[in-house]
């Protein structure tokens, strides 16, 4: 029986597909965007589209956890933005008792790749359909829990949720108190998460995925450890969704737990497939789609959920005619353009 469309591995056609031009793509021109970006959005928007704009940086680290699994070892995890949800508890809960920003948010990136590990242990034994049914019931489960017991707001006790009075708000870092200044931080954050994924990557671990890829039994005749290295892709996937998480609760100062129903990870799955998985900028798309066309229709008095018909649109889109999604076009577009320039420089010498 076939595996459904939507819950297929990423093909190697797709993977070859960009491969050529992604190979020549240098990290440092991922990083001389986000530097780019980091100067010019300050600058030029207003406070509104700043704030939404550090929302879509930050839910793109958790994008790049989600196009991490998909494509180096071509599995569908739809717990990844209750993930996101636990590094934000545990950062506001340690806010609150008076922690450093850094330390909360470090703390939350430790405790979501603590439970990315637990949740990639069916991974150990299921694939495809059967792995996304169950991560999205761990997404599920935490959407209950974080409607009981919400997210702490300045209170006593476990939960730190006050029964009465104004919630408390996170404090942001010293580096980041206006939006302008904490738009700078997160884009500096969201280097160093891509900066880790492209370290890990190039290193044995990298190599160790692929060949989990090609098949379990192919690692494990090579020497692999299979079930160290599929855990150490969930434990950094999650690393990146609790950093998130972290960031994502300094910048309004508190979460709401109606934000994070199980259905934002399949959202947040299905907007990785259409950013594009096997591009840096892919993750920076799909922050972009998932916050900023939102916040787009709403600036024009349009109703925001009406993105979603948008969205559908698009992922039947990508996983007809475009896996490689919308920064494998933009890639594949920008080599032709390179190709044509060389041919005409050849052509006039």
């Amino acid at each position: 029986m076939k595996t459904p469309l939507a819950f297929a591995a990423p093909s190697h056609d797709a993977a070859a597909h960009v491969r050529p031009f992604g190979a020549r793509l240098p990290l440092v021109a991922t990083l001389g965007t986000l530097a780019a970006i980091a100067l010019v959005v300050p600058a030029f928007a207003d406070a509104y589209w700043i704030k939404t704009l550090t929302s879509a940086l930050t839910v793109s680290i958790a994008a790049a956890g989600v196009a991490l699994l998909y494509r180096q070892l071509g599995l569908v995890c739809l717990s990844q933005y209750a993930l996101l949800g636990v590094g934000g508890w545990i950062a506001l809960r340690l806010a609150h008792l008076g922690a450093p920003f850094e330390l909360c948010m470090i703390a939350g990136a430790v405790g979501g790749s603590a439970i990315g590990m637990i949740a990639g242990l069916p991974a150990l034994r299921l694939r495809g359909l059967y792995l996304a049914l169950v991560t999205l019931m761990m997404a599920g489960g935490f959407q209950v829990v974080v409607s009981a017991i919400g997210f702490p707001d300045g209170g006593g006790g476990f939960t730190g949720h006050l029964s009465f009075g104004a919630r408390q708000m996170m404090a942001r870092p010293l580096l980041g108190q206006s939006d302008a200044a904490y738009f700078r931080y997160v884009a500096a954050w969201a280097a160093l998460a891509f900066v880790l994924i492209e370290l890990h990557r190039r290193s044995k671990a990298g190599r160790s995925w692929a060949l989990i890829r090609r098949g379990e039994t192919t690692a494990l005749a090579a020497g692999v450890n299979v079930v160290l290295y599929q855990t150490w892709a969930f434990g950094l996937a999650g690393l990146l969704a609790g950093l998130s998480g972290g960031l994502l609760a300094g910048t309004v100062g508190q979460l709401d737990g109606r934000a994070f129903a199980a259905s934002e990870s399949v959202l947040l799955f299905a907007l990785s497939v259409v950013g594009g998985v096997y591009h840096w900028f892919g993750a920076l798309i799909t922050g972009l789609l998932l916050r900023a066309v939102p916040g787009l229709l709403t600036d024009f008095g349009v109703n925001g959920y009406l993105a979603m018909i948008f969205f559908g649109a698009a992922l039947l889109h990508a996983l007809i005619t475009a896996p490689a999604g919308i920064a494998g076009q933009l890639a594949g577009l920008a080599s032709r353009i390179v190709r044509a320039f060389g041919a005409r420089d050849g052509g006039t010498r």
